[in-house]
């Protein structure tokens, strides 16, 4: 069947994810080739106080991002959308979505970005023995019980934004378990949330005498190919008011970023993780066995099938290496050149390769803002080195890409050296891998372990979201990471690049290094 026959009968998937500046859509086919692409550019606002987006962002870039892809199909395929076998729905993770008893949002949409949980997350932290991040939406609410905030009494349930707008068009109160794990914490064996964390919850707050308990107002967790219920006439036209769109679609439990981003690297089975960068960096590994204690700069999260995955985070990543390469954009422009910007990161980027393992000794900072797996909660580039070390464009280059990936190696060390945690591939994605070779051997040489890039990391979370639906109608009683392999990956084309020993012990040299001159970021930001 060619492609407009599949779109027309609707025979296609559908997947949506709100990003954090861009809501995308994106339609495949059941092995994942990708017919059509819709968008929505989007930001953040700071809302007395609170990094936020409105209801009205939500539902209006949502139907500008639907419009872009039909527009893209009438392009194509000089037809229209009338139904399509499956949609799914993802979004970034974590932050706080309270509604009453009549669906009326009590408090502006709170974001993973807010940083006003502390006091929530430490409590939670030392009462669960489990690590709970700032940005988990229990923090959210267990921070606004501590405030006293006055509209906690009448919460009647609260979820992730890919929650929300998976109630409204289904009417299902769901979540996957990828999403539903930056929620509250797991239980990996049973598959629900934590039972005894549930109770130790109930137990801190049950002198304020709320008419709710923790169960009644958490999404109800499924399991990647679950059914999660089906698009409802109301649903309908909240996605396409021109009416063109039927209701009774099969839609696949919503998911958080993260697990997207897992099965659109291929990285579900245990053994095997992926690392995103670009403006930020996370890595994740999916574990074998649970950790034996509880660390700061690990997040632990789930596959959209249940596994434990444990995450770094990290704030930091390419936007100073940006910086600098604007630097030699200007220089270029002062000398009467128009630079192409494509040629020049790869140019720079590529020169990097011809440095000395250990950056010739210099050493830099690329804290744009803060780095809370190194302590800081504000930030200052910087850049420092010795009379006698090697100062040359390659040095400075390679420098520049190995602090970039440096925050995020203190945490995956972690995994590797003290939990002794065993993977047998990264898969890379994002502008840091963009060149051919260059970021690939360097966080080859940072996690010790063999890193691909696959021709499809492009694709983004919102193919990953889309394979979630087609999985849903096609596992046939396989398992998550066998439908992939089977049926999404099978042909797919990578380049896998192992460390040499040389590039280790230069990372490493340099990791000593920057562990040692954190004490001189930390006089720059408390000087500037």
């Amino acid at each position: 069947m060619d492609n407009k026959a599949l779109i027309e009968q609707g025979k296609s998937f559908l997947g949506i994810e709100f990003g954090s500046t861009r809501i995308k859509a994106v339609v495949i086919d059941d092995k994942g080739k990708v017919l059509a692409t819709g968008g929505h550019g989007w930001e953040n606002r700071l809302d007395n106080g609170v990094w936020t987006y409105t209801l009205d962002d939500i539902w209006g870039g949502l139907k500008d991002c639907y419009a872009d892809l039909l527009k893209d199909i009438r392009t194509k395929y000089d037809t229209t959308v009338t139904s399509f076998a499956g949609i799914g729905f993802s979004a970034m993770m974590h932050g706080y979505l309270a509604f009453d008893k009549n669906d009326e949002l009590l408090v502006p949409f709170r974001t993973w970005r807010n940083t006003m949980t502390g006091q929530a997350a430490e409590e939670l932290t030392a009462a669960f023995d489990y690590n709970i991040p700032q940005r988990w939406s229990i923090s959210h609410l267990y921070q606004a019980i501590l405030n006293g905030e006055a509209h906690v009494p009448d919460v009647a349930f609260f979820t992730t934004l890919a929650g929300y707008v998976h109630y409204k068009l289904t009417g299902r109160k769901v979540l996957g378990v990828g999403d539903a794990s930056g929620m509250f914490p797991i239980d990996t064996a049973t598959g629900d949330y934590d039972k005894k964390m549930v109770d130790k919850f109930g137990e801190l707050v049950k002198d304020k005498g709320y008419g709710w308990t923790l169960t009644d107002i958490l999404p109800r967790v499924l399991n990647a190919g679950d059914d999660a219920g089906t698009l409802t006439e109301e649903g309908a036209k909240l996605l396409d008011p021109s009416g063109a769109l039927k209701a009774g679609i099969p839609l696949c439990p919503p998911e958080g970023d993260a697990g997207t981003g897992m099965v659109a690297t291929n990285s579900v089975a245990k053994r095997t993780g992926n690392i995103s960068a670009g403006t930020s960096i996370f890595a994740m590994v999916v574990l074998e066995k649970p950790l034996t204690k509880v660390y700061p700069e690990i997040d632990l999260v789930t596959t959209p099938d249940g596994a434990l995955v444990g995450m770094v985070h990290c704030n930091n990543c390419t936007s100073e290496i940006n910086a600098w390469v604007n630097m030699f954009k200007e220089f270029y422009e002062l000398m009467g050149q128009t630079p192409d910007m494509n040629e020049l990161f790869t140019k720079l980027y590529s020169v990097a390769l011809k440095g000395d393992a250990d950056c010739g000794g210099l050493l830099s900072y690329n804290y744009v803002s803060g780095e809370p797996v190194t302590g800081f909660e504000d930030g200052a580039p910087l850049f420092v080195r010795k009379a006698d070390d090697k100062f040359s464009l390659p040095n400075v280059m390679r420098m520049h890409l190995y602090s970039a990936f440096a925050a995020l190696k203190i945490g995956l060390d972690i995994l590797f050296k003290q939990e002794h945690v065993e993977v047998d591939e990264m898969l890379g994605h994002g502008g840091y891998f963009k060149t051919e070779k260059v970021g690939q051997s360097f966080a080859a040489a940072a996690i010790h372990a063999p890193v691909s890039v696959m021709e499809t990391a492009g694709e983004g979370g919102a193919w990953g979201m889309a394979i979630l639906a087609a999985y849903m109608a096609g596992k046939n009683g396989r398992s998550l990471g066998d439908y992939l392999n089977s049926e999404i990956f099978a042909d797919c084309k990578g380049a896998k690049l192992a460390p040499t020993d040389a590039d280790i012990e230069g990372f490493e040299n340099f990791m000593t290094k920057y562990r040692k001159g954190l004490a001189i970021e930390k006089a720059a930001v408390e000087a500037l």
